[in-house]
């Protein structure tokens, strides 16, 4: 990149910096009692401990309603009688039963408070069976605006799915829809018409066949799940298999596509594979040999559901057949089947308390696919696809938002997460060092919700420098560091500008053609040189000015 272009890249973020500053790209959040009672974890969700579901329900496509149960299984932490379940409108719960003694409950939007007989004692673990029905949201634009998506495949087939992030599992069936809280275990039985197919989370154990021409599918989870990582899947589903002999021994993998696409899944799935030797590598064995790894074709785009990855790139290379990098390496693999699976360490098994810190889930998991294009065409093939990315950062407001409300961050929490995770594997210095701290992240934080602030601390204290101010800048700030310099008499002086008071990232450059570190701050500091220039890193997501150019 030339100077003067790289002066223009500073001058043009100079001023998007100060529209900012006047509120031009400034967003404007009224929160209602609504957003308060899904993001928080309110006194009425707090008494309890989640332990098991039973989802038992009916699927009528033609209808394109849903009707069942869910049994709540829970331990008592503190005594209460008051409980929060979640169901978002136009589903209605039609009736709430303890120990066969029904229940009181009033509604509040999309929250209901139960009444139970008398407050629960601590240390006891009780049940409550949620009966509901209704006609689910149907997603306009999944998976960005989920719900259900009641779809026809090519043979006017029924093709059904659900996407929930965000929006919440609660569009489509009754749980404590917060992330705090993850079930320990969970079966789900569907009931669909006889000629579909149903694919949901975890191991099938049963397929009943009912007299009203419908099957159950019985599905299982034995490992702690997140609400919106539960999904059905149904349609004109034929199943093939393989196994993948990891880390942790041998791992049953199943894929289900429709029917007329068997050839071209075959093929377009050997990615997997490749996508475990990857991630097992850098990310430490996928977190639920328990209950299988699946790809499950979808209607949508795709989405991270735990042990049942749903895909519908339509057997593409790239994202829907485009490189987001604009460098060729993101024709090298298919992004759904790559980024998607990733989500299976950042996540399913490291997931977020609060979707203020959704970059848990998408930064590292948009950093996966550039770690897949490492170990499989190399180092410098994936610090080009990374760069490639920053193309889509819009720095327009922070990464990490709002908490307590169910509101997310920044979509940079993407391209702007994985370079910011780029930037961090240059400052550990050694890449075994930061494998390391990958696979122990995954191991620390081994099937919990986390917050940021216990990513960022993990981080900080194995890498062997405090990064506070590193996190503060590039999660909670909109500005990207520019290293200001100027040589003159064979003497370099340099600061970092455009930050956060304290800002002290260490960086790389090149100086008289030999690597040196500098440790810049926000004021000046100096070094003798003997040359007239310097090369700053590339893999560090910064700017540079270099103060000898006149603007």
């Amino acid at each position: 990149m030339s100077r003067s272009f790289k002066l223009l890249n500073i001058v043009l973020f100079s001023i998007s910096i100060q529209l900012t500053a006047q509120g031009i790209f400034q967003e404007k959040n009224d929160f209602t009692r609504q957003d308060t009672l899904r993001g928080m974890i309110t006194a009425e969700r707090s008494w309890w401990d989640l332990n098991y579901y039973h989802l038992d329900i009916k699927v009528d496509p033609e209808n394109r309603t849903i009707k069942g149960s869910n049994t709540v299984g829970y331990t008592v932490l503190k005594s209460n009688k008051l409980m929060q379940i979640d169901l978002q409108e136009p589903m209605d719960i039609t009736s709430v039963k303890q120990n066969n003694r029904s229940l009181d409950f009033s509604r509040e939007g999309n929250a209901y408070f139960i009444e139970l007989k008398k407050k629960q004692k601590p240390g006891k673990v009780n049940y409550i069976t949620i009966e509901y029905e209704g006609n689910p949201k149907v997603a306009i634009r999944a998976p960005w605006d989920g719900g259900l998506s009641w779809e026809k495949d090519e043979n006017g087939i029924d093709f059904i799915a659900t996407s929930c992030q965000g929006l919440g599992a609660s569009v489509w069936w009754p749980n404590k829809d917060h992330m705090y809280d993850e079930v320990d275990s969970m079966l789900m039985s569907v009931n669909v018409p006889k000629h579909l197919v149903n694919v949901s989370n975890g191991r099938l154990r049963n397929v009943i066949e009912k007299n009203d021409n419908t099957k159950t599918y019985q599905w299982f989870v034995s490992n702690p799940i997140n609400n919106y990582g539960v999904n059905i899947n149904i349609g004109d589903y034929v199943n093939f298999s393989e196994k993948y002999d990891g880390e942790k021994g041998i791992l049953d993998i199943d894929y289900y596509v429709l029917r007329d696409n068997l050839e071209k899944a075959k093929e377009q799935f050997k990615q997997v594979p490749m996508m475990l030797d990857a991630f097992e590598y850098w990310f430490g064995p996928y977190p639920f040999y328990e209950d299988s790894f699946k790809l499950v074709e979808v209607p949508y785009l795709g989405m991270e559901h735990q042990s049942s990855i749903t895909y519908g790139n339509k057997y593409m290379q790239g994202y829907l057949g485009r490189d987001l990098s604009r460098t060729g390496w993101g024709l090298k693999f298919d992004y759904i089947i790559i980024h998607e699976s990733g989500h299976e360490w950042f996540a399913n098994n490291i997931t977020y308390k609060d979707i203020a810190d959704m970059w848990v889930h998408e930064g590292f998991t948009c950093y996966s696919e550039n770690l897949y294009v490492d170990y499989h065409f190399g180092k410098e093939a994936s610090a080009e696809y990374v760069i490639g990315s920053r193309r889509g950062i819009g720095n327009r407001k922070p990464i990490i938002g709002p908490y307590n409300v169910n509101k997310g961050g920044s979509g940079d929490m993407y391209a702007k997460g994985a370079n910011l995770l780029h930037t961090l594997r240059q400052i550990a210095k050694d890449d075994q060092i930061w494998r390391q701290i990958l696979r122990g992240l995954n191991k620390e934080f081994y099937h919990q919700t986390v917050t940021s602030k216990q990513i960022e601390d993990y981080i900080s204290e194995n890498i062997g420098f405090d990064l506070t101010y590193f996190f503060d800048q590039y999660l909670r700030d909109i500005r990207i560091p520019i290293l200001e310099y100027s040589i003159m008499n064979n003497v370099l002086k340099y600061r970092w500008a455009n930050t956060i008071d304290g800002f002290n990232m260490p960086i790389e450059v090149s100086i008289d053609n030999n690597k040196q570190w500098l440790y810049p701050e926000n004021s000046w500091k100096e070094t003798a040189i003997k040359q007239e220039f310097i090369e700053i890193d590339k893999d560090y997501y910064v700017f540079n000015k270099d103060l000898r150019i006149v603007e």
